[in-house]
């Protein structure tokens, strides 16, 4: 069973909040008797005290950055596991939180971009991926290759020159790929990119659950772009304080 901290943080908040309101306006007792607090007035002063920071907390975590954990390697060798990033929520519209209801639209998703989405199954699971295929494109996968509205996506040998280590180019958007296995044909097909909807891929394409087979992501799914990597810690190692700071492209 796993925790909706959005919601956690909106009841927490609320409630704090009521509390004040209801002390301003109907309660209005001193807030000592004899030198002791009272089982209400200590009520209130939690209220006032976490009051302040519930509700900046869930502000910036609803409407600017939230953090994630990077859980596997299938984003490799942009993101490795263990990577700690920050999620611009703002990028694609303001969502209210825990009913994701757009009140502002801000954009929409690019080809490249690297987006955080809710599991089209299982909402209350965030996923990660590189968008590749727009509302309405027609996207080939064959043997690695992408071909997108009839036109060959550039792959060449990464400058990295790290064997399995490929170059990709999307548009004007260029990362690196990694191909483990350069003879396989798992996921490949044709596919026709519904209207509201994003055909995502891992950049680690023979070790990914993406839109080959987990269907399109519709765009009250996405949850926000990846920009920045604030830390990586994996198990018991030390931190790899060279990837802190490090722009998601």
């Amino acid at each position: 069973m796993s925790l909706n901290l959005a919601l956690i943080l909106t009841l927490l908040t609320a409630v704090s909040g009521v509390v004040l309101m209801v002390n301003r306006w109907l309660w209005k007792e001193p807030r000592h008797i004899d030198g002791k607090l009272t089982g209400r007035q200590t009520l209130v002063e939690y209220s006032r005290s976490f009051f302040p920071v519930l509700l900046f907390v869930l502000v910036v975590r609803s409407f600017l950055f939230e953090p994630f954990r990077i859980p596997s390697g299938s984003m490799m060798p942009t993101l490795l596991k263990g990577d700690f990033i920050f999620v611009q929520k703002f990028a694609y519209g303001l969502r209210l939180p825990v009913l994701e209801t757009k009140v502002v639209d801000t954009g929409l998703p690019e080809r490249g971009d690297v987006v955080v989405f809710r599991l089209p199954d299982n909402p209350s699971i965030n996923y990660i991926k590189r968008v590749v295929g727009l509302p309405g494109d027609t996207v080939v996968y064959e043997r690695h290759r992408l071909i997108i509205n009839g036109e060959l996506v550039p792959l060449e040998d990464s400058e990295h020159l790290e064997p399995q280590r490929y170059s990709e180019l999307l548009g004007e958007r260029e990362h690196d790929i990694l191909i483990q296995d350069p003879y396989s044909v798992r996921g490949d097909d044709v596919y026709t990119v519904p209207e509201g909807h994003y055909f995502v891929l891992g950049d680690n394409r023979d070790n990914s659950q993406d839109s080959r087979f987990i269907e399109y992501i519709p765009e009250q799914n996405l949850v926000g772009k990846a920009v920045r990597i604030w830390l990586h810690v994996d198990g018991w190692n030390w931190p790899r304080w060279d990837r802190i700071g490090d722009r998601i492209d």
